[in-house]
């Protein structure tokens, strides 16, 4: 379990959202609300599928 707090994560995301794209074309969505209750998400993209897993040391690993 990561020891960031809610408001830490909310400035870093605010802070992700200022980078290069206007408001209106954002989508933020959280890894927790993808992978409700594990540590993975499968993602089809173009035929294929890949794994997007969260590590325990807080990464995030993408493999096809």
């Amino acid at each position: 379990m990561s020891s960031h707090s809610s408001d830490d994560l909310n400035a870093n995301l605010s802070e992700i959202a200022g980078m290069n794209l206007d408001n209106s074309l954002r989508k933020i969505v959280r890894f927790s609300d993808l992978a409700r209750c594990g540590d993975e998400v499968w993602i089809e993209y173009e035929g294929k599928l890949y794994r997007l897993q969260s590590t325990r040391q807080g990464k995030l690993v993408l493999t096809k």
